[in-house]
């Protein structure tokens, strides 16, 4: 193994678990903080956290806190595994105990995530020379199997990640490489925040389904994809797409993306390749609308995704549609209170702007 990392895990859910053990067994010096003394009560009692499945063994932890001071500061790489509707305040609470020379990366940063913490830790006046980068998704399946408990189901095979601005790719890449060899290098923010499928396939589904989900009926979520809902998912899509090809980033369709990611998927369709798709039967539809396929994937996905296209002079119908039938379901403002252009630090830019500050200098 190279040389030890000091790693600070954020949060206290699946992902923040298996990452803590999964780097404790690997030999690195990890603590853990969450705001939340419930999350971590487990982990401070065991002394670690016990993993099992793909990752065998007890990652005894250095220090497990809800105080971010004694946690943060002391790291040499911060390792955020929390929602996406957690980074801004969380962005603010961890201001203050940044230092030069850190690295802080989201796992993963959905749609603007290294954007909008960058325009957060601007705002509060953050001089510490830290990295802020994001991964494209979370680099394990895991789900939480008892008190300091975590089932690791898999781990992926390659993660892209990225630093804001990209000039700064090399500096994060030499660091979280240490940590997980499966990271690699993208292009910028832009690819890492637009192959966000769960945006393409949750909040319509939830929309187009509202009225079952309201009546709390019983049905699988993906059996909700049906052939009309499925076309709406491609018109999601398709503006994805659109924007991706727009800032001049790789990326690939919802379809080909179910082909790649999962074994057994078959058909020549959206529909036909979901429906397929074994790893999705038995997931239940949500009983209310107010959960995190329209709450975090509306204002941290389709919000994002669709202020970019604007941004690029694009039609956004469909997914501007999806957002303002969300927030009339909701009663929420989702345009305001999501990843728009101002909260991601990007208020006034058109395309050119907002590739120059992405690739070349995020302090412009």
């Amino acid at each position: 193994m190279t040389q030890p990392v000091k790693v600070a895990i954020v949060g206290g859910g699946n992902g923040a678990h298996a990452m803590a053990g999964h780097l404790a067994l690997k030999g690195h010096t990890v603590r853990l903080y969450s705001a939340f003394p419930q999350e971590i009560r487990a982990m401070q009692e065991a002394g670690g956290v016990f993993v099992e499945g793909a990752v065998e063994g007890f990652g005894r932890l250095d220090d497990v806190s809800a105080d971010p001071a004694a946690v943060i500061p002391w790291a040499e790489v911060i390792m955020v595994v929390v929602p996406a509707f957690a980074h801004r305040p969380l962005a603010e609470t961890l201001a203050p105990h940044l230092r030069d020379g850190q690295v802080l990366l989201l796992n993963p940063g959905r749609t603007g995530g290294a954007l909008e913490v960058a325009a957060v830790l601007k705002r509060l006046g953050v001089t510490a020379d830290v990295v802020v980068g994001e991964a494209q998704t979370l680099i394990y399946a895991c789900r939480i199997s008892g008190p300091a408990r975590v089932r690791v189901l898999g781990l992926k095979r390659t993660v892209p990640v990225a630093a804001l601005p990209a000039t700064q790719n090399d500096r994060l890449l030499s660091q979280v490489t240490r940590l997980f060899p499966e990271f690699c290098a993208a292009q910028n923010v832009l690819e890492t925040s637009l192959d966000n499928i769960g945006a393409v396939f949750h909040p319509a589904t939830m929309v187009l389904n509202a009225n079952r989900i309201e009546a709390g009926e019983d049905f699988d979520f993906y059996q909700g994809m049906t052939p009309m809902v499925t076309k709406t998912l491609e018109a999601v899509d398709e503006e994805r797409l659109a924007v991706a090809r727009a800032y001049g980033v790789a990326t690939e369709s919802a379809a080909d993306w179910l082909l790649k990611a999962y074994d057994g998927v078959r058909g020549n369709t959206l529909y036909e390749r979901i429906q397929s798709n074994r790893a999705y039967a038995g997931i239940k539809a949500p009983k209310a609308l107010n959960v995190r396929y329209i709450t975090e994937d509306v204002p941290t996905g389709l919000v994002p995704i669709a202020a970019f296209g604007r941004a690029a002079g694009l039609t956004m119908r469909t997914c501007e549609g999806i957002i303002d039938l969300c927030c009339t379901l909701l009663g929420r403002d989702f345009w305001a209170e999501g990843r728009n252009l101002e909260n991601l630090g990007l208020a006034g830019m058109d395309r050119e702007a907002i590739l120059r500050y992405v690739n070349e200098s995020a302090s412009a």
